[in-house]
């Protein structure tokens, strides 16, 4: 069994099964059958599936099946950015899942992560230890791990401040005509296809700012800034405004140009405050070889 808590930011909000769904990449139907066996609970009480969250509002939820997951050490190769005894910076590759759940039981970042530091903030509990924020399996690019507690909140703090800049690079289909902008929606889960995530009205506010690094025939290489963190973020807001991103099947074309195993979206800067040395640290990478690849070729 494994407890997982969540304070309520002012940006959040509405139904906690809508929540929870996102948050943990369950159903609502899992969530609703937690909540109805008395699983779930908002400042200390158990709730039913349509509780709506207030902002501070404390979430706390009971995973029972977390023991049949695979968290043990796995000499899984990774690139570590940065470490020091209060965080890593990662650079993980497309492919790698960051932490167990919704059908993956091991070979994961967390599974790497355990095998190559010495210790990790247990805040998130035993399937996402040290994890403070997460990139899709498909995408590539830096994030940072807490490996104690205090660094830890110190960073989810700033996530939730929105002091902390993450910055992507990807190819989007077709050619933008604007040089920059933002765009602001809100993305809940499609109801539809409830794997995936859409602009929808009673969703949970999602910004994103972009700007046009260079224009290819028929592509767009753009830098996106996510001022929020929601699941599938960038990916819904590219095929929002009508250029999802080259590679991505679940988002994007049906018919790729291009032989690619995921997005072409890659997490190329990362810059906050480091939690002891009470600085701000700015990390980069370039992006993978086969991201360049594909520049080369529309060069």
């Amino acid at each position: 069994m494994e407890k997982i808590k969540f304070k309520i930011d002012q940006n959040e909000g509405g139904r906690i099964d809508v929540f929870l769904a996102e948050k943990l990449e369950y159903t609502r139907s899992r969530i609703k059958k937690m909540c109805d066996d008395g699983l779930v609970y908002v400042e200390g009480k158990p709730v039913k599936a349509n509780k709506v969250l207030k902002t501070n509002e404390n979430v706390e939820v009971i995973i029972q099946d977390c023991v049949n997951l695979d968290v043990t050490p796995e000499n899984i190769p990774i690139e570590i950015i940065y470490q020091d005894d209060d965080l890593a910076v990662i650079n993980k590759p497309q492919g790698l899942t960051v932490h167990a759940g919704n059908g993956t039981h091991g070979s994961t970042l967390v599974n790497a992560l355990l095998y190559h530091l010495d210790k990790l903030s247990g805040i998130n509990g035993v399937i996402r230890p040290g994890i403070v924020h997460r990139i899709d399996k498909n995408t590539s690019g830096l994030l940072v791990v807490a490996k104690n507690d205090n660094a830890h909140l110190s960073l989810a703090k700033q996530l939730e401040d929105k002091t902390c800049s993450r910055k992507y690079l990807a190819l989007l289909e077709g050619v933008l005509k604007e040089d920059s902008g933002r765009i602001a929606t809100f993305i809940g889960r499609n109801q539809k296809d409830r794997t995936k995530m859409a602009v929808v009205s009673d969703g949970r506010q999602a910004i994103t700012d972009f700007k046009v690094i260079k224009r290819f025939s028929g592509y767009t290489l753009c830098e996106f800034s996510l001022l929020t963190g929601r699941t599938h973020q960038i990916r819904v807001h590219a095929k929002h405004i009508g250029h999802p991103i080259v590679g991505d099947k679940e988002y994007g074309y049906k018919n790729q140009k291009f032989n690619l195993d995921g997005q072409l979206l890659h997490a190329y800067k990362l810059k906050f405050i480091h939690p002891t040395k009470n600085k701000k640290v700015e990390f980069s990478c370039e992006i993978p070889d086969y991201f360049e690849k594909v520049l080369k070729s529309l060069k």
